[in-house]
């Protein structure tokens, strides 16, 4: 058996997903930064922007993450968001309006969350 670590992924309203995994990588705000089963302890606070997790079968998940903390250390790694939304949970046509309204009233803020929200089913698809 390949070498995992568990992973949690929790937003202020739920635990969002939870499992095995062998990789993931998010963005924090000294850059993205890759975790495998091993890696040194780390604590860090997340940037908005897709979390992607490769699962111990091979599968792929990918959330959008908008601010929190990452913690990794004795092969546990919890990435703790203010919001987190699975790729498969949201709504496109939703997060594309979203974009426009925020384009239109010049809110980067609301901008960089509904991108946030695209580019996350887009690196599925």
């Amino acid at each position: 058996m390949a070498a995992e670590l568990h992973v949690e992924l929790v937003a202020a309203d739920r635990k969002v997903w939870s499992g095995e995994a062998t990789l993931v990588v998010a963005r924090t705000t000294s850059g993205d930064i890759g975790v495998m089963p091993g890696h040194q302890p780390l604590l860090g606070v997340l940037e908005s922007g897709p979390v992607t997790i490769r699962t111990s079968e091979g599968a792929t998940v990918i959330a959008a993450v908008h601010g929190g903390f990452i913690s990794f250390a004795d092969d546990k790694l919890s990435l703790l968001a203010e919001i987190a939304e699975l790729s498969d949970e949201i709504d496109v046509q939703r997060a594309e309006r979203a974009l426009e309204r925020a384009k239109a009233a010049a809110d980067a803020s609301a901008e960089r969350r509904a991108d946030v929200r695209l580019r996350a089913v887009t690196a599925v698809r």
